[in-house]
């Protein structure tokens, strides 16, 4: 689905898979204010299943609501050290797609979080944290009609 940018989403999103070997990457955005600031996965590549399209998490719900909430990356070396199996259903797409060692980075516009990428791996420990940044310099400072502020903000300092 090309958007009005002509950006194409699901190309870039397979692109960043293929560079990293990630076994999933997504891309929740947020829906219409009316629906109360709900985020729905909307590009995905390497899911296991459609199950994706069902969830739908409200600001400080799930990976994505987190991220989208505090508006900072988030980082998960090893989601079985980190939670327990019984914390996973407050992270829905991790349990729908078994994934175990992931990243999520907000994505801005007008300085307001109207999204967020996820990436990931099927096996604990695969993420470094050193991998994440040259994931999120990957990114860079734009992606799309989206930018990272953390990286717009860090290069100013400069």
């Amino acid at each position: 689905m090309k958007e009005r940018s002509g950006f194409n989403y699901e190309q870039e999103i397979e692109r960043l898979k293929e560079l990293f070997g990630f076994d999933f990457v997504g891309i929740a955005l947020v829906q219409s204010p009316e629906r109360r600031f709900e985020l729905r996965w909307v590009y995905v590549t390497g899911n296991r299943s459609e199950r994706y399209r069902r969830i739908t998490l409200q600001s400080g719900k799930g990976i994505a609501g987190i991220v989208f909430k505090t508006g900072k990356p988030m980082y998960v070396k090893d989601a079985d050290e980190e939670w327990s199996a019984g914390d996973l259903f407050n992270y829905p797409i991790v349990s729908i797609e078994g994934l175990k060692s992931l990243g999520a980075i907000p994505l801005y516009q007008d300085n307001r979080v109207k999204g967020v990428m996820l990436v990931g791996y099927r096996s604990g420990g695969q993420l470094t944290e050193e991998q994440f940044g040259q994931f999120r310099q990957e990114i860079g400072t734009e992606f799309g009609p989206f930018y990272n502020k953390e990286m717009v903000k860090d290069e100013s300092k400069q």
